[in-house]
């Protein structure tokens, strides 16, 4: 039985959250926004939440033999299932924020924010990752899929299923757009947000989650029609 992900999860939850998002920029003191994009703050929390289900997902895929019988879809899933435990480790410090532990001397010396973990030692383990996934969701999503529906993108059939869903436009659009406007207001010295980058990792990260979702149910649709 085929399964088709509902419009809550594509549509209406991203689209909430950011009027939620943009409500608590707008009226809440500059202190309690300061704690809610803290490391132990609800943007933090839901973070790691979301890349620990998407990592179980992705496992859960890898091992599901019926879907990723074919050597690309599993290596897919597992290397999506490696990224995801590794991202959900980092955002927890590996433990340090949910247990509270003091960060060895040798290692504080050399993170940024005192940390355990390795996103705050150099931008290879950061940023430019973080720049990669946006440009493949922006890229993948809002134009390569696009031209592969109106046939103007012609994949091998078994690189088909590996591009977004169309379903993902909506997130994928809130990743990339706010950030836009972000920037060219900040060329007029006005701050929209008070700390966007953990809104939009949210963002990003909730997108990965769809995405395995989709993808998972697009293989296994085209299981079903082989």
């Amino acid at each position: 039985m085929n399964k088709t992900l509902p419009p809550i999860y594509w549509f209406w939850i991203p689209i909430i959250f950011m009027v939620f998002q943009i409500f608590i920029e707008i009226f809440l003191p500059a202190d309690i926004l300061f704690a809610m994009h803290n490391e132990h703050g609800t943007h933090e929390v839901a973070q790691g939440i979301v890349m620990a289900v998407a990592f179980f997902y992705a496992l859960y895929c890898f091992m599901k033999s019926n879907i990723s019988t074919h050597i690309l879809y599993r290596f897919w899933f597992g290397l999506a299932a490696l990224c995801c435990f590794y991202v959900a480790g980092e955002e927890v410090s590996w433990g340090q924020h949910l247990w509270d532990w003091a960060t060895p001397e040798f290692w504080a010396q050399v993170n940024d924010q005192q940390e355990t973990n390795l996103h705050n030692v150099s931008s290879w383990f950061d940023q430019k990752p973080r720049l990669i996934l946006i440009f493949g969701i922006v890229v993948g999503t809002l134009i390569l899929a696009p031209m592969q529906k109106a046939g103007k993108l012609k994949l091998p059939e078994l690189l088909q299923p590996l591009l977004p869903s169309l379903k993902l436009k909506i997130v994928a659009l809130l990743v990339i757009i706010p950030q836009i406007i972000e920037k060219i207001f900040e060329s007029f010295d006005i701050i929209l947000f008070a700390r966007f980058s953990e809104v939009q990792e949210l963002y990003i990260f909730y997108f990965v989650l769809l995405y395995l979702i989709t993808l998972k149910d697009k293989l296994f649709i085209h299981k079903s029609h082989a």
